[in-house]
């Protein structure tokens, strides 16, 4: 890795006023030369200001020392990791005799929150510099693995999905393998594997035991929280924040990671404030990074198997057996996409079929011909994103037109680029390949006729189903697993309260539901935003008059 420019944003100097503000919660501290201020992997590391003297930031992920960047007084260390309370990827090491101020990650989220003009110096530093070490190819992790496993690219998605850098070392097409595979003593068909660093391998790793590795998944407290938001999508990432700013004690859990459906989105263009459009990934990581900003705190993978009531709490209790206790609980879990009912789908999933058009699949896929399938917004951000990796998308409808059921913008978007070729009234009707995917049998119910499109990928995007199983029957849904909020849930007769539900209750009192997963909602990010930071204004009223 090269080291990083010291570029104005993400290494600037703090000014005197700014320095004395930091030296309030701040400890003086000298190291000699060569001292460790921090080491790679070290969890919740300190924050440093340098105020004499020189740090150097170290990367020792490829097995030898190599310079990041050299601090110089008035410059500081540190990223989102502090913030996250992940483990440091680097070492920072005392370039030379040095004086710094010493601040702890919680210290520095009181900064944050007190001082705005600080924080807003710190923050973008703090991004820039995952946004530098990411271009700078910097890999904290290595995946061994063939790209036609499903088991390799559940790995990859968990990794993307929680902003974890990565390199891939594809089974089949990339020169390191065999070297890899001798250094690790290990064969192929121990693959996918994972390194962490230089000396942790994991074997096909679970969720839970790669997020263990990384240091992503959050010690949950034993205590009462006032809010357990259940799914880290727009949704329940826009009520953390809200809650967490406004004092709740507030915890996210999550599945897989943050972003939900929206994460898969390659790129978003219709939402306020960002004209030039943004993925579903980046958004969902500023966030993520807002809401522990406030002090909410995230955990994945996190997944919610039961909810009950107990001793005048709310009860949920985890895969892993966890139980959390609340006052109040937020349903965010979102939906799935539908699965095709064709047959020998489910050999292919994972290996050819996916439900997310990001970097990560779009790197399985380049220079071959791939098939979209479905009419709504996610289906053509896909077909336009997959367009400019893909020699050629197929985007299949049922209906006769795309106007119907996806924004103008998108539609135009579509039929402006060439390598991508729309047919309407068309499915799937069989699935062709031996190991992995190679071509799919498609009918045109307007024509009558079938024909056989070349392919090694397909990407779903129909229906919906929601995250809604682990739910108790007092929580009433309908017949397709949608939660009923407010007026719906008063009119089932079932509510049995003096006052009228609130408008994102369900028939709970104190447990509410936001986004994707509830009955009515509009399944645009900017009103799930907006149901997740009305939910908070419920969650306030109920707590005040319970």
């Amino acid at each position: 890795m090269m080291a990083l420019e010291h570029h104005p944003i993400a290494f600037p100097k703090l000014d005197d006023e700014q320095i004395v503000a930091l030296g309030k919660f701040a400890k003086l501290k000298a190291f000699q030369a060569g001292e460790t201020l921090f080491a790679e992997g070290t969890p919740n590391y300190q924050f440093f200001a340098i105020k004499r003297g020189e740090v150097a930031i170290v990367d020792r992920s490829s097995g030898h020392d190599r310079i990041v960047t050299i601090h110089e007084p008035g410059e500081f260390t540190g990223d989102v990791d502090i913030l996250t309370g992940r483990p440091a990827v680097v070492r920072a090491i005392a370039h030379s005799n040095c004086k710094v101020y010493e601040i702890a990650a919680d210290d520095l989220r009181r900064i944050l929150n007190e001082m705005p003009r600080l924080s807003d110096v710190l923050l973008r530093a703090f991004l820039m510099r995952c946004q530098l070490l990411e271009e700078s190819g910097f890999v904290a992790v290595r995946v061994v693995g063939s790209r036609y496993s499903p088991e390799t690219h559940r790995i990859r998605e968990f990794l993307a999905k929680n902003k974890v850098p990565f390199t891939w070392i594809d089974l089949e097409n990339d020169p390191q393998v065999d070297t890899l595979l001798t250094q690790f003593r290990i064969s192929e068909d121990e693959t996918p594997v994972v390194i962490c660093g230089n000396d942790k391998l994991l074997k096909n790793p679970s969720m839970a035991e790669l997020a263990d590795c990384l240091g992503i998944k959050k010690p949950i407290e034993h205590t009462i929280y006032d809010l357990v938001v259940v799914g880290a999508g727009p949704a329940g990432l826009a009520a953390a924040i809200y809650g967490a700013s406004e004092g709740l004690k507030t915890l996210v859990l999550d599945k897989m990671g943050p972003g939900g459906q929206a994460g898969s989105s390659s790129k978003i263009e219709n939402y306020m404030g960002f004209p030039t459009g943004l993925s579903g990934s980046d958004l969902a990581n500023r966030a993520a990074i807002q809401a522990e900003k406030f002090g909410a705190i995230l955990t994945a993978p996190a997944e919610v198997v039961q909810l009950s009531r107990e001793t005048g709490y709310y009860a949920l209790r985890l895969e892993s057996g966890e139980e959390i206790s609340a006052k109040c609980i937020l349903i965010c879990a979102g939906a799935s996409y539908r699965k095709l009912a064709v047959e020998g789908y489910d050999r292919f999933e994972g290996s050819g079929i996916y439900y997310a058009a990001t970097t990560v699949e779009a790197l399985l896929c380049q220079d071959a011909q791939v098939v979209v399938v479905g009419g709504g917004n996610s289906a053509g951000q896909a077909a336009v994103f997959l367009s400019e990796q893909t020699q050629k998308v197929f985007l299949l409808i049922r209906g006769g037109d795309l106007g119907k059921t996806m924004s103008h913008y998108l539609v135009q978007r579509i039929e402006q680029t060439p390598n991508i070729e729309v047919q309407c009234y068309t499915e799937i009707c069989k699935m062709y390949g031996n190991k992995w995917l190679e071509a799919v049998e498609v009918f045109c119910s307007q024509t009558g006729q079938a024909d056989t499109i070349k392919c090694l990928a397909i990407f779903v995007f129909i229906g919906a189903v929601p995250h809604t199983k682990w739910l108790p029957e007092a929580i009433q849904c309908d017949r397709n697993g949608f939660v009923k909020t407010g007026l719906r849930v008063m009119e089932s007769g079932e509510w049995t309260l003096r006052r009228q539900p609130f408008l994102l209750e369900t028939s709970l009192p104190g447990i509410f539901a936001a986004g994707d997963v509830r009955l009515g909602s509009i399944k645009r990010v900017a009103s799930a935003v907006g149901e997740g930071a009305m939910a908070v204004q419920f969650v306030h009223e109920y707590l005040a008059s319970s």
